[in-house]
């Protein structure tokens, strides 16, 4: 896959409903996963959004989630340019150049779904997401 770039919403719990709305709005195909299925079901936030992605026939791809437990939910921040793809290399080095002079928030490391994942803030503010995907067998 080539590398993507989408826009990426947080939301205030309501995430499922914000990206089935847009399912509606655009059509495609929603993918919703939860923090209850990365982690402990029993929790009060285990069935909110964790990651979803809707992919539209059109091409648009539109990402976003409930604002994990522990981070501030601040409207209008509420956004983060996400890059993807399985290009490592690529994605490096976009994740070095953003993160150079910015505020790394996560680093780009491993994450619990598998791939390797980074939020960082570049020198001028704006919010990138990169998740490289680990080609599993």
């Amino acid at each position: 896959m080539a590398a993507r770039l989408n826009p990426y919403l947080s939301f205030d719990g309501d995430a499922r409903q914000a990206m089935e709305f847009y399912e509606q709005v655009f059509g495609g195909t929603l993918a919703l996963k939860t923090f209850g299925e990365f982690g402990d079901a029993d929790a009060p936030e285990a069935d909110k959004i964790m990651h979803g992605m809707l992919e539209t026939p059109s091409g648009f791809t539109l990402m976003g989630a409930d604002t994990p437990p522990g981070m501030p939910y601040n409207p209008g921040n509420t956004f983060a340019v996400s890059l993807s793809g399985d290009d490592e290399a690529e994605l490096r080095g976009y994740w070095e150049k953003l993160a150079d002079g910015g505020n790394v928030a996560v680093p780009l490391e491993k994450q619990m779904w598998g791939d390797v994942f980074g939020m960082c803030a570049d020198r001028f503010g704006t919010p990138w997401m990169v998740n490289i995907t680990v080609r599993r067998s």
